[in-house]
């Protein structure tokens, strides 16, 4: 994001409505790396076309925020990869990241890795490194630190559904597990930042949260998410599309002050759950209207969005979670068009 980007990210937060009102979308290796005319391997693998991906992006899309902006990963075998899973990246699919934890009682010798050297995360930090002089040439710079949230992370530890069995079976157990991937995060996190002073904001993504009741979120989650946002930053993002309505009334005593939501949710009950206190970053369906309407129908699913909206304070018009494969060009064209256009 550019200087003057960020600080109107800022102002979006702090409750100022701009004119014209702001666009914005999550943009990673599920919707780039085929959008710029390359395979997903290719982007993994290549600073070089993973650097010119994203920049085109920001020159096409000049009006946008791309958020976090210049996310170096790779995907979600990003940071279970630090802690042994095996990974497979196909040449044009998404990776994948197998349970490296097949029963409860490995969790006790489970070591706490290094982020400055374990699994993906050095080649991620050096990436970075490496290409971020012509980031800040091109006018840019990294303002986010990322990472998966503690639960997304041990849910592909140990599969899904074994995790969320293991909350109800095995309390301690589980617990155990996330303090670890939460001091490994509060590490990696504190990492980046260290390593890129333009960093003001933290993202992560966590749809676990949106499987579980209140009563489990309250007890596995909302203790180490408030710590991981128990920063000194302006900008506290979080990206949940699965269901958010047992957890989303928690986020101002998180520390969130910036949400991505899925696309099942009014943002008119989620400004009043949150007291108006969190900028909603959504929400019109991103894979059945952005990436497969037509023109007509993205231009339609955004006018309802407008019109609906009660107060256009604290909203990023987006689509409901991260940018969907096979979103053309036309399509975010038309989307960005709309709301610049529309006049609350």
């Amino acid at each position: 994001m550019t200087d003057q980007q960020w600080t109107e990210l800022k102002a979006i937060i702090g409750g100022e409505i701009l004119s014209p009102l702001p666009v914005g979308f999550i943009i990673d290796s599920p919707w780039l790396p085929n959008w710029y005319g390359i395979q997903i391997l290719d982007y993994f693998s290549s600073d070089h076309l993973w650097l010119e991906a994203n920049l085109k992006a920001l020159e096409t899309f000049p009006e946008a925020f791309f958020l976090p902006g210049f996310w170096a990963e790779y995907g979600m075998c990003s940071e279970p990869s630090a802690f042994g899973a095996r990974s497979v990246f196909p040449e044009n699919e998404f990776p994948h990241a197998f349970p490296s934890i097949h029963s409860i009682e490995e969790i006790p010798a489970l070591e706490v890795p290094d982020p400055a050297t374990g699994g993906l995360a050095p080649l991620m930090i050096n990436r970075l490194k490496l290409n971020q002089g012509r980031i800040q040439e091109a006018g840019h710079k990294i303002r986010f630190s990322v990472s998966r949230g503690p639960l997304n992370i041990a849910s592909f530890l140990m599969g899904t559904t074994e995790f969320m069995t293991a909350m109800m079976t095995h309390p301690e157990e589980t617990h155990l597990l996330i303090r670890k991937i939460t001091d490994y995060l509060l590490a990696y996190h504190r990492l980046q930042a260290e390593q890129f002073s333009s960093i003001e904001g933290i993202l992560m993504l966590d749809d676990i949260i949106g499987f579980i009741s209140e009563d489990q979120f309250l007890e596995f989650g909302f203790p180490y998410f408030k710590e991981l946002y128990d920063c000194a930053l302006p900008v506290k993002f979080l990206h949940n599309d699965a269901s958010c309505m047992e957890s989303v009334r928690h986020l101002p005593d998180l520390g969130v002050n910036l949400f991505n939501m899925g696309v099942d949710t009014d943002l008119n009950q989620l400004k009043e759950l949150t007291s108006k206190q969190v900028t909603m970053l959504g929400n019109i369906p991103p894979r059945d209207v952005l990436a497969r309407g037509s023109k007509a129908e993205v231009k339609e699913a955004t006018l309802q969005l407008l019109h609906g909206l009660k107060d256009p304070s604290r909203v990023i018009f987006s689509c409901g979670g991260g940018m969907p494969p096979g979103v053309s060009s036309e399509n975010l064209a038309i989307f960005i068009e709309t709301v610049k256009r529309f006049k609350p």
